[in-house]
């Protein structure tokens, strides 16, 4: 277990920042400081990006318990799975949107790719009617 990397991993976020260039897709950060410690942080549209391991993160696809000390990686698959589903709620409480992909989700790149664009369209969207809204609702200043 201790031969799989949390981080500069060439299957999860390696994989993810080729994705991200070869698609035009820009404007996004990395080790941001964040609830959760996002993958990739689009701070202009809000949008926080994770890539979940599918060993560490216990994908119902492909995850597969270890035959040793069986109780141990059940808790410890339930901890990860509590601590992932509360960290996308306290970043989508303060205004950010959450997108997650699985580790073997990253072999459909064009549909990965299609995913965040569409995301940061709508955040993108989302954030100039506010802006416009704000506008109108602004009190007006007397010359």
């Amino acid at each position: 277990m201790s031969a799989i990397r949390g981080h500069g991993n060439a299957s999860t976020e390696k994989r993810m920042i080729r994705i991200l260039r070869e698609n035009g897709i820009s404007g996004w950060r990395r080790n941001q400081k964040l609830p959760g410690s996002p993958d990739f942080t689009f701070w202009t549209e809000r949008v926080a990006l994770f890539v979940d391991g599918c060993f560490w993160h216990g994908c119902p696809r492909c995850y597969r318990e270890p035959r040793q000390n069986t109780e141990f990686w059940r808790e410890k698959m339930a901890r990860n799975a509590a601590r992932d589903k509360k960290v996308s709620r306290q970043l989508r409480r303060t205004g950010w949107s959450v997108l997650r992909f699985w580790e073997h989700a990253l072999r459909d790149e064009d549909l990965v790719a299609s995913r965040i664009k569409k995301a940061l369209l709508r955040r993108q969207a989302e954030l100039a009617d506010s802006q416009q809204a704000a506008l109108r609702v602004a009190p007006r200043e007397r010359p």
